[in-house]
């Protein structure tokens, strides 16, 4: 079965109006955050990117600030996943993973050394129950798809069936997320590369 297809938002019943003025406001934040970074961004400085009142910004947002950039945790990191689609739901042959790499390795390239979802938990605190179950929810969902891309593969053949799949999705997700580790922090992308590679190559064994 699926993981639920989205990041759980507020729990306050909305109208769609209500809806869609909260997630401008989350929009117009995480532009704040990309641009400024999570620390230097403020109410004001979000406020006037959206023509939100004060009042608007606290009927949304009632706990301030660090709701309104939990919700924006939650939004950047379902960025991370639609930016890998379509390719990410559907590694139904090789070339289609090998896209799936490039389309990962451009992702963060394109990004840089400046991670609006890094600088969000930062700011956070990473060992807080929302800021861990944005992340955690980021991890299952990404290593699901990934498992799914591979028993497809053991479906048909290309992947040895008694290969544990989700255990294999776990390593491919643990290289990529240390290869965006040493990328944050040093510019390079090659350990990216690398652990994408070797990744989906020990997969091609069979």
């Amino acid at each position: 079965m699926s993981p639920k297809s989205g990041i759980a938002g507020t729990e306050r019943p909305l109208t769609p109006k209500g809806l869609a003025t909260r997630q401008r406001i989350v929009e117009g934040a995480a532009a704040e955050v990309r641009e400024r970074g999570a620390v230097a961004t403020t109410l004001d400085d979000v406020r006037a990117r959206t023509g939100t009142s004060k009042g608007q910004l606290f009927h949304y947002f009632p706990d301030g600030k660090d709701e309104l950039l939990l919700a924006v945790a939650r939004h950047e990191s379902e960025r991370v996943l639609t930016d890998q689609q379509p390719q990410l739901g559907h590694l139904t042959s090789w070339p289609a993973w090998l896209d799936w790499r490039d389309r990962v390795v451009a992702r963060y390239l394109a990004q840089g050394t400046e991670c609006p979802l890094n600088s969000l938990m930062s700011q956070l605190g990473r060992g807080t129950p929302g800021a861990r179950a944005v992340t955690s929810e980021l991890i299952t969902r990404w290593q699901w798809e990934i498992a799914t891309g591979i028993r497809y593969m053991q479906s048909i053949g290309e992947v040895d069936a008694a290969l544990d799949a989700d255990r294999s999705a776990a390593a491919l997700l643990a290289g990529i997320q240390g290869g965006v580790a040493v990328m944050l922090a040093t510019g390079r992308i090659e350990h990216l590369e690398a652990a994408l590679d070797v990744g989906i190559e020990g997969l091609r064994r069979r």
